[in-house]
């Protein structure tokens, strides 16, 4: 009889398991809108001195901070803070579960609570998205390299029926089979819940470097199997994609990856 409750036990663990690797990941993109390197730098020591320990110490590992290479010659700077939860209920806690933190209460109050002439920030936007079956996880990139460069690109559609068949394209299409063939290791792939562009896709491969990242899409470019996919007529961007952005990015020093 124990035996076979071991048993019993054992099945039920090994099936918990495998219902949690086959549950997506939720990621929310946080952007900050800056106007000057003063804001940047409030940012800066608010994210690294405060936030990121707050969600460490919440149980959220591996937070992404990012800022476009082109920050230093824009008008309109931006920080991207990538994070990433295992349920979207523990998305939605999160701020209660930092409203009970005393330490995170106590030492980001003068941020939170700036005068509103002298704001951190401009604005702050939020974006919530649920990781692709193709790819359901958070992937991260080996160490840290200050060279490396990470590459959002955002897919938006004229029609929600449109954006499925792009995603489908990714999931069960064979796209991302490419992408990992050639090695643009993407950190993730997801479909935009919420935001201010939808219907709306989003993924973040990674490269070396600037000449990397040119000599790698010359390759997809290039590639048989790419081609092949693309020129069947309901694969093509023309049809299915209305506006394609792409922000090349380096992570911040004090990112976790």
């Amino acid at each position: 009889m124990k035996t076979f409750f071991l048993i019993a036990m054992l099945v039920a663990l090994s099936s918990a398991v495998y219902a949690t690797k086959l549950q997506p990941d939720f990621f929310e993109i946080k952007i900050y809108h800056l106007k000057n390197n003063e804001q940047v730098e409030q940012v800066d020591q608010y994210l690294k001195n405060v936030y990121i320990p707050a969600l460490h110490r919440s149980g959220i590992k591996n937070i992404g901070v990012f800022k476009p290479i082109a920050n230093d010659t824009a008008v309109v700077k931006f920080i991207y803070v990538l994070i990433s939860f295992k349920s979207q209920s523990a998305w939605t806690n999160l701020d209660r579960n930092l409203a009970k933190d005393p330490v995170f209460t106590s030492s980001g109050k003068s941020f939170r609570e700036a005068p509103s002439d002298k704001p951190p920030y401009e604005r702050l936007e939020t974006i919530l998205l649920e990781a692709f079956s193709g790819q359901p996880h958070l992937m991260l990139p080996q160490g840290k390299d200050a060279e490396r460069i990470y590459e959002l690109r955002s897919y938006e559609s004229p029609t929600e029926n449109l954006s499925q068949k792009k995603m489908a394209m990714f999931n069960t299409g064979g796209e991302i089979e490419i992408f990992n063939r050639l090695g643009f290791n993407p950190v993730f792939y997801g479909k935009v819940l919420s935001g201010s562009r939808m219907p709306n896709f989003m993924y973040m491969p990674v490269f070396n470097n600037l000449e990397h990242h040119s000599a790698q899409w010359k390759r997809f470019g290039q590639d048989t199997v790419w081609k092949d996919i693309s020129a069947r007529p309901e694969n093509q961007n023309k049809v299915s994609v209305s506006h394609i952005d792409s922000i090349l990015m380096r992570a911040a020093e004090y990112s976790d990856f």
